[in-house]
This record gives structure tokens, sequence and C-alpha cells, in this order.
């Protein structure tokens, strides 16, 4: 029997790993998480949950078919608190993991040997940096949304929403239902470039009809609670002492640089910024699987990586979703498995393909964003390194290697290792750089060893799994 390891239990991954095993293959499906579900499927936990749970979730019933079907199936294996640290490709397919509670110290230190090894890890939030965004009260919006859906918390009492995408709806809706007052929704983008990006062929939207209803949803939401919906308007500086109190939002331009006189202070103590989403492609990466111009991972029409016997669904081939994940997570189950994916998944990824075109032409990010920066602004919350640091050392090195600006900043080498300041801190430093461009190739998400690891996790001897079966060395 084939052997398919699944790393990511979201929508991508559970439906990769349903895929796999209908197709005859047996399923190792690992998440660091203690549910399945992902960031989209976030909810409270089995031991106190919710009698009406589907109210706060697109799809909820797709959830529970996807997991209800995994759970009692007798050839998948599911391991939570699992994560994945390195992986292998010379020779032999080699993921290494850790399973155990995260911040446990007896972790089981894991090598599987699968046949053929899915990747489904998502994307996580970006919040481009401003005056003030370091101060207690300023969330992202991925992290108010899961504290609303996971543990029914309400990030404040005036909250304001901001950033750009079709993700502040659903952020403003969640922690509406948590208790928070929407003061507002703010999209940088202006009409007229959300037009360009949305209304070119619309017989082409068709096939996502669904998405226009979810959006019906959404507006009746605002009407019924009275939430502003206001275009060309950012957060350009939030203040307060000991937590966010008011925020300054000014008007943007096409290119979101402010336009002076536009200021506006609005009093808050609660603020939610969400410029979009980052892929998670550190194992990716490290399973040397090749990359598209715009820093996805590249994929064929199986879902193929360009390492053999590694594939990839979901967010990091292209932020589409729900719908694209779980329609690419089919396909790459059924190639995994050695089998033919339905025609079906293919024409939805087709349509939610394009779906994930017009959301990146219509609300990605512009360039002006930086003219909102002061010298002080923290860029690297770890390391507290703010933008004049970093104009400094861009300046007077003249480097044109984004590892010395790293090493001579230390922008990126926090705790996070870059997941939240790595992009950002990219395209400063090529902005800073005379030619515009980093020459030495290196990048925020390429990292040897993807998560913290105890030296007494590496000394510890590992369980390895193949076939199906696991030993000891």
């Amino acid at each position: 029997m084939r052997e398919v390891l699944v790393v990511g239990a979201g929508p991508a991954g559970l439906a990769t790993a349903r895929a796999a095993s209908a197709a005859g293959a047996f399923v190792v499906l690992l998440d660091s998480s203690d549910a399945l579900g992902g960031q989209f499927w976030r909810h409270l936990p089995d031991t106190r949950a919710s009698q009406n749970e589907k109210v706060l979730h697109h799809g909820w019933s797709t959830f529970r078919d996807l997991s209800d079907s995994l759970e009692g199936s007798q050839n998948v294996t599911i391991l939570r608190h699992a994560q994945v640290w390195a992986i292998e490709v010379l020779g032999d397919l080699a993921v290494h993991a850790v399973v155990g509670e995260p911040d446990g110290t007896r972790r089981e230190r894991r090598v599987f040997r699968p046949d053929a090894l899915v990747l489904a890890t998502g994307a996580h939030d970006r919040t481009l940096p401003f005056p003030g965004w370091d101060l207690p009260g300023v969330f992202t919006g991925g992290a108010a949304q899961a504290l609303a859906k996971g543990e029914r918390l309400a990030v404040g009492e005036r909250v304001l929403v901001a950033g750009a995408g079709p993700f502040l709806l659903p952020v403003a809706q969640s922690i509406t239902r948590a208790g928070s007052r929407v003061v507002a929704v703010l999209e940088a983008n202006r009409a007229t470039r959300l037009a360009r990006g949305w209304t070119p062929r619309p017989w082409q939207l068709l096939g996502a009809a669904g998405k226009g209803i979810e959006l019906a949803g959404y507006a009746v939401g605002h009407i019924r609670h009275r939430i502003p919906y206001r275009l060309g308007r950012a957060v350009i500086a939030a203040h307060g002492v000991d937590r966010v109190d008011s925020v300054t939002t000014a008007r943007v331009d096409d290119d979101w640089s402010p336009i002076p006189g536009t200021e506006r202070r609005l009093d808050v103590d609660a603020v939610c910024v969400s410029h979009g989403f980052t892929p998670r492609i550190e194992l990716a990466i490290a399973a040397e699987c090749g990359l598209t111009p715009d820093r996805f991972v590249a994929v064929d029409g199986q879902q193929r990586t360009t390492t053999a016997n590694v594939f990839a669904a979901g967010e990091i081939t292209g932020i589409g979703g729900v719908d694209l994940a779980l329609a690419e997570g089919e396909i790459a189950g059924h190639a995994a498995a050695g089998s033919a994916a339905p025609h079906a998944a293919i024409r939805r990824r087709r349509v939610f393909t394009g779906f994930a075109h017009r959301i990146e032409a219509a609300h990605g990010i512009r360039s002006g964003w930086t003219n909102w920066l002061t010298e002080s602004t923290l860029i690297c919350r770890c390391e507290e390194v703010d933008f004049g640091a970093m104009r400094t050392a861009a300046s007077a090195t003249k480097s044109e290697s984004f590892r010395s600006l790293k090493l001579g900043t230390r922008a990126g080498l926090g705790i996070c290792q870059g997941r939240i300041c790595g992009r950002t801190s990219e395209e400063l430093l090529c902005s800073l750089n005379p030619n515009r461009e980093l020459s030495d190739g290196a990048v925020s998400d390429r990292r040897p060893i993807v998560s913290p690891l105890r030296i007494g996790e590496l000394a510890e001897p590992s369980s390895q799994q193949g076939q199906g079966k696991a030993h000891h060395d």
C-alpha cells in the first residue's frame, strides 16, 4: 500500500488526506495544532463544543464531513501536536518531526519516509508596520478572528478593522459576534482599483457565484451593525501608552501614499490589521521545491512540485481561499496516491485560480505604504530594529547582500525567525539599495531548522516510519 504523508490539517490538508485515502493509500496526517481545521475552521475544543458552531464558519458541514471521514478511516493516522522541523531529499525522502505538547519537555522525535509527501502548510497574516503597531491592542486580523472563533473572546469594545483584502469582512463579522463594536472597516485600495481588479470578464466569475452569496451575508451584517466600510483609507499610526487608545487614519492615493491634510484621529481600544497573507513555504524550500517569481510553490496540473514525490496544495501555491484549497487538496491527494483526479476538482481549481488572481489585482499591496513610516517605527519587533537603523545600515554599507544587512541590523533574527517582518524587511532593504535589488538571493523564508527544537530533543533517538510501519533506530 502506498504511504502518503500530509503536513497541515487545514482545508487543503484535510481534502488531500481524504482523497488519498479514498484512492487506496495509507495516510499519515500531521498538524501542529491540537485540533483539525487549520486557521480557517478554528473552533472551540470538543471538551466545550458549541451547539451552533456553524454560525461562525462558512462551510462548516464540509469540515465535519472531512474530519469525520478521516477520524473513522482505518487507513488514516492523525498525529496532532506534530511539528515538522526539517526535510531531507538526498536519497530517500525523510521528514523530521517532534510529536507532543509544544511547551512540553518529552516530545517524541519521529522520522517519516513516505512514498509521497503533500505540503499543505497554509499562510499567515501579513501586517505592514506603522508607528505604534507594536502597542498592546493592535492585532493581526487572523489573531483577532482566532480569539473570536476559537475562544469566544472579544479583543476590545471599540475596534477598528483595517488593511486590504476580502479577509477584512469575515474578521469584522467574527469580532462583532464576539461582542465587540466595529467602528469601521478601512480598505486601503480605492474604488477605481477594485473595479479594475474585479470587473473584467465578469462571466468568468459565474463558477464562483457562491462567493457573491457570501459577500451579501457580510453586507447584511455590516448594515445590521451599522459598520461603515471606507475605501482608500488606511491606519498610518496608533497611539497610546500602556495600550492603544486611538489611531490616526488618512486617505491614501492609488499607490497607498498618505494624502496630506486628510488625517483623522479615531478613539479605539483595539485595532485589527491585515494586508493579505504570506505563504508558509519554509518546508517547501527545505524540500528544494521550486518557487514562482512571486514566491509561491510552483506546481503542475497534478499539484506536483519540482521535487520528486513532493506535492503542494492550498495557500502555499497561491492565496485563493478555501474553495481553491479544497480543490487543490483533492487533486494532490489523488496524484500522491497514484490515481487520476476527478474532472470536477480540476474545473473548480480553474475557476478559483482565476478568483485568486482577481484578489491580488484588486487588493494587493502597493509600494507607497513606506511613506507612513517614521525613523523610529519598529520593523522587527523581536530584535527592536527600527526603520532608522535599517536606513543607516543600508546607507553606510551600500551592501547588496540581504544576509549581510540582516546580520548588520539583526532584522528577522528574533524568536519568530522573520515570520512577521521577513518579507517587509526584504522589501525595505531592497528599496533602500541604490540598485533597488539585493544580489545574494537570500530570502527570509529559508530556515534549515524550521521550528525551535531543544538540544535534548535532537539527542534523543528517533522513531522511523515508512510503509505504515514504525521502528526505532
